[in-house]
């Protein structure tokens, strides 16, 4: 097992290695294997991309997120700006019509609400918004309609599960019940743990993904 100290360092090189993150920003400190990320990430792109970096590397079990974002000059927006082109975008980029969703913006903090048929479209809707320029933060309230999912959606997450990784497949447990999918087990990193809850959500069908996993 990786040492702490080890695993800052690993920190560290893999945030340099992003090249969506200047490493300047970003403070690493990791005790018992949950790292904490601190400091001022330019962008609310930016400190995602930290701490998706951070979640990728083996032996990471949490990362505890205490980043400030700080806007340049030149990226600050007023909200008014910001939800013209939060709309937008939803329209040209994600194929969502104006009245399916209602954005609000607060001090470039944008919260969406409305109902779409596929979890993908929620998914598609927040990564867009989220690499946006004077945006510091997206809450997604959307509903999910449309169909439920099929009786065997359980045995097609393990089935995906399988096609990407037989190894951590064999040890997640999976149940679905009127489009809420329960994963249990045990996975090796906080990337398995991502990587069974994509592979979940990407199903058709899915409303809600209950993530019970624990990182060994």
């Amino acid at each position: 097992m990786k040492t702490d100290q080890q695993l800052q360092q690993e920190v560290e090189e893999e945030l340099a290695w992003d090249p969506a993150v200047n490493v300047t920003d970003i403070g690493v400190e990791v005790r018992e294997r949950v790292v904490t990320l601190s400091g001022h990430p330019a962008s609310y792109a930016e400190k995602l991309a930290a701490e998706k970096a951070a979640q990728r590397v083996a032996g990471v079990k949490a990362v505890v997120v205490e980043m400030n974002i700080r806007l340049p000059h030149g990226d600050i927006r007023t909200d008014e700006e910001i939800a013209n082109a939060v709309r937008s975008m939803l329209k040209w980029i994600v194929g969502l019509p104006e009245a399916s969703v209602q954005v609000q913006v607060e001090k470039g903090w944008v919260t969406l609400r409305g109902e779409v048929d596929r979890a993908f479209q929620r998914h598609v809707a927040t990564r867009t918004i989220s690499h946006m320029r004077g945006v510091t933060g997206v809450s997604n309230l959307i509903d999910l309609g449309g169909d439920r999912a099929a009786d065997d959606i359980g045995e097609k997450i393990s089935k995906a599960l399988q096609r990407h990784a037989e190894h951590e497949a064999n040890h997640i447990g999976v149940t679905a019940h009127q489009g809420v999918v329960t994963l249990t087990g045990k996975v090796g990193s906080y990337a398995e743990r991502s990587a069974a809850r994509g592979a979940a959500w990407s199903a058709p069908g899915v409303h809600a993904v209950i993530d019970n996993l624990t990182v060994e």
